[in-house]
């Protein structure tokens, strides 16, 4: 029997467990590669929560290395970059540490193929000593783009900070998708966008779009109802500690949320996701809304809602709480930046509006139960759209040009060969 290429895979968190929009895609792009390579993942922690999942990750890599990240300490480390002219995003990764362990398995194995997801994970693995590797990069999002758009919500100097950091971290995504032999996007948009920003390095940027795990996510399952009391319900699911959900949530619970209660006096607003921030907490004291914090399962409060909402104003790529939402058959009701990279048609697989007005109205008429309900062309439309098994195939093309893998998983259940963990 053949042996198992080896691939190294370098995420900037953790890609287990998969419950929050980045960690879903690189949790199932890692099972993927794992078909096909013996993969060797280098990842930082930055929640201590997480470290329980140590044993999990093992059980589907070879080594393993997985370096604790305090947000705080390299925030401050990252401001370094102020006198430097670097981006804010790459020296918080930075880690010697990291780049040792790289070094050396490098040495030690014989690698020929690297993987990094997200784009300040490349600095591991980038520059002419690392040139020799098929290099591909997992930018996912255009992160610079992200900046721009925090710009216009912020007041000076984080306006101006904002913008600095826009322009410096667009320089490194620059660099690297002229360095690299291919890189990735989650959206056909975000994909034709960087080509137009970055022209010479056209043939080499790629779209491969998420999935949903369909079986997961059905509507066909038995939920318990996670809610205390029966009443008309609208629920907002994700990590409750990223600035675009915070905006999202905020904007709804105090602009459109009220109006929909003058219409639908019992209507309730369930905000469900981990670590809120203190903003958001404070939403849970206004009439109507709950914050629940982390929780085991969205599925429940998604089966028992009567409609999910995505109210995004800042968002790039696709917005994995919407398909979720969207494979229940949930009625979905989005912000024309949340439906953004998704293959859905407006007013049938989900409903999308984006004046204050129209998104009371709308809700207001499906908590009444006289809206229009989406939720089973929406379940077929993700069907039809977002396998993971069929978009990540593209990852193999892109990492051996002209071979299709189709191994079995030969490699999920493969044990961890050596362990190397910073505490």
């Amino acid at each position: 029997m053949s042996r198992a290429k080896e691939l190294l895979f370098l995420v900037h968190r953790i890609p287990y467990p998969p419950n929050k929009g980045d960690k879903i895609r690189s949790f199932n792009l890692l099972k993927h590669l794992a078909k096909t390579y013996r993969v060797h993942v280098g990842a930082f922690v930055d929640d201590p929560h997480d470290w329980r999942y140590q044993t999990d990750l093992e059980a589907m890599c070879g080594e393993v290395r997985l370096q604790n990240l305090k947000p705080a300490m390299r925030k401050l480390m990252s401001l370094t970059s102020l006198l430097t002219g670097e981006s804010l995003t790459v020296p918080y990764y930075a880690n010697q540490s990291m780049q040792a362990w790289v070094d050396d398995l490098l040495a030690r194995k014989p690698v020929e193929q690297v993987v990094v997801f997200s784009s300040p994970m490349a600095q591991f693995v980038s520059g002419p000593a690392y040139s020799h590797l098929r290099r591909v990069a997992d930018f996912v999002d255009i992160d610079s783009d992200k900046w721009a758009q925090y710009v216009r919500t912020k007041p000076w100097p984080l306006s101006w900070i904002y913008g600095r950091e826009a322009r410096t971290l667009f320089a490194y995504e620059r660099k690297i998708a002229n360095e690299f032999d291919a890189s990735v996007f989650v959206t056909d948009d975000e994909c034709e966008m960087f080509k137009q920003m970055v022209p010479e390095a056209g043939t080499r940027i790629n779209a491969v779009h998420n999935g949903v795990d369909t079986d997961y996510f059905s509507p066909d399952r038995e939920y318990p109802d996670p809610y205390p009391q029966q009443s008309p319900r609208l629920v907002f699911t994700g990590a409750m500690d990223y600035w675009a959900n915070v905006d999202a949530v905020s904007w709804f619970a105090r602009d459109i949320f009220p109006g929909i209660r003058e219409t639908v006096a019992d209507a309730e607003f369930y905000i469900v996701g981990g670590r809120p921030t203190s903003g958001v907490r404070a939403l849970g004291k206004l009439p109507g809304i709950t914050v629940t914090g982390a929780v085991h399962d969205i599925r429940p409060y998604i089966a028992h809602a009567r409609v999910a909402v995505a109210p995004m104003r800042i968002a790039r790529g696709v917005q994995n709480k919407v398909l979720e939402a969207m494979a229940m058959a949930k009625t979905v009701l989005v912000t024309p930046e949340a439906a953004e990279g998704i293959a859905a048609r407006a007013g049938v697989d989900l409903l999308v509006e984006s004046e204050v007005e129209l998104l009371q109205k709308q809700a207001s008429h499906l908590l009444a139960n006289d809206g229009v309900d989406t939720g089973q062309a929406a379940r077929c439309c993700v069907l039809r759209n977002y396998g993971w098994m069929k978009n990540l195939q593209h990852f193999n093309e892109l990492l051996e040009p002209g071979k299709f893998a189709t191994g079995e998983d030969s490699l999920s259940s493969a044990k961890l060969a050596e362990v190397v963990v910073a505490p």
